[in-house]
């Protein structure tokens, strides 16, 4: 493909030779000389110096080597829509496997590709186009949009509700039972019956082997565009809000509510019954214990303001040294005491 027609599809401008034939899109350390790259983030810019791209997608022109140029005002995101031009993950033709068992009561619309094992239930219903791969189950009266992507092992339990153009990926389960126990008291644990529903809005993606809890009472619910990582944990009765980013091995214990466009960074967990307010950031490992106000960034465990976290961590490997410091201090400051006290004994002395 020419890099002129990729700069036409981006609507990028174009700087240097269009002519140049672009066979694939890497990253600036393994791209080849027909290859198209990008720089996104200015600190890998001395990079640019030795990437053997053809071409590369840039805010600004690059200026000290000859190498055509895409300039973009998101070369991130022009960076994934010209990888589209180069690679589809495969999809497959439309059409019922006779190794799936559908019951009688489920429908199914147009358009839909259902893989060998699959279980549908009773009375569950399922849009346009959907594409179900094999040993994917779906439990009685669950209500599911068009476009629904489940990859294999992904389980939607029952009387769940999906919306339109979702994706589960390989092993996530939806509306699982919450964690609810109660103390008997000879100490044992009875369960709670899980009543509620887990509720997954439109245009979101939940990347494998999450678990995303039905509520107790009520409903679990996670907002339009979110995209959850791999290995998230959502609790029974938490609202996450439009467009947030949950990163790998996030953990929401329940009734935690994101407001819209929070991001939570790998291994970070909320302990529950406390609000994430709108735009805020937790950064990887961070343990939320309250309330976060809207637009934060808090760190560390329990966490606060991320910018005094940073100072705090920057102290943590002097502080031996710190220690011994103010032991010496100390010890001065009391052998000056003592000689202190010494000098007003001999005075007092010699006036008597």
């Amino acid at each position: 493909m020419k890099l002129r027609e990729i700069a036409e599809y981006l609507g990028c401008e174009l700087i240097g030779d269009g002519e140049i034939e672009i066979t694939g899109v890497a990253g600036i350390e393994q791209a080849g000389p027909t290859e198209l790259t990008f720089l996104a983030n200015p600190k890998y810019a001395p990079k640019v110096r030795h990437t053997r791209a053809a071409a590369i997608l840039v805010s600004q022109p690059v200026r000290d080597r000859p190498i055509a140029c895409l300039v973009s005002s998101n070369p991130y995101l022009d960076f994934a829509r010209a990888l589209e031009l180069f690679y589809q993950p495969p999809r497959p033709a439309p059409g019922i496997h006779p190794w799936a068992w559908i019951a009688p009561s489920a429908r199914i619309g147009e358009n839909a590709y259902v893989g060998p094992f699959v279980f549908i239930g009773e009375d569950v219903v399922i849009g346009r186009n959907a594409r179900i791969y094999p040993h994917v189950v779906i439990y009685q009266g669950a209500r599911i949009g068009d476009d629904f992507c489940a990859h294999s092992h992904a389980v939607v339990r029952e009387y769940c509700q999906i919306g339109n153009r979702v994706t589960l990926g390989n092993g996530v389960v939806v509306g699982g039972d919450g964690f609810g126990f109660a103390h008997r008291p000879d100490g044992t644990h009875y369960k709670i019956v899980q009543s509620g529903i887990t509720v997954i809005e439109d245009d979101v993606e939940i990347q494998s082997l999450c678990s995303i809890d039905r509520a107790t009472v009520g409903e679990t619910r996670i907002r339009r565009g979110t995209k959850i990582d791999s290995l998230v944990q959502v609790g029974h009765a938490c609202v996450v809000g439009e467009n947030c980013i949950l990163c790998a091995q996030v953990g929401l214990a329940g009734s935690t509510t994101l407001e819209r466009n929070v991001v939570m960074a790998g291994q970070a967990g909320a302990s529950g019954h406390l609000t994430i307010h709108e735009g805020a950031v937790v950064y990887a490992q961070a343990g939320v214990g309250g309330d976060v106000p809207p637009g934060a960034a808090v760190a560390g465990s329990p966490a606060f303001d991320a910018a005094q976290w940073r100072r705090a961590v920057t102290a943590f490997p002097k502080l031996p040294e710190m220690l011994r410091t103010m032991r010496e201090l100390k010890r001065r400051l009391e052998e000056l005491e003592r000689q202190i006290a010494g000098g007003q004994a001999e005075a007092t002395s010699q006036e008597g």
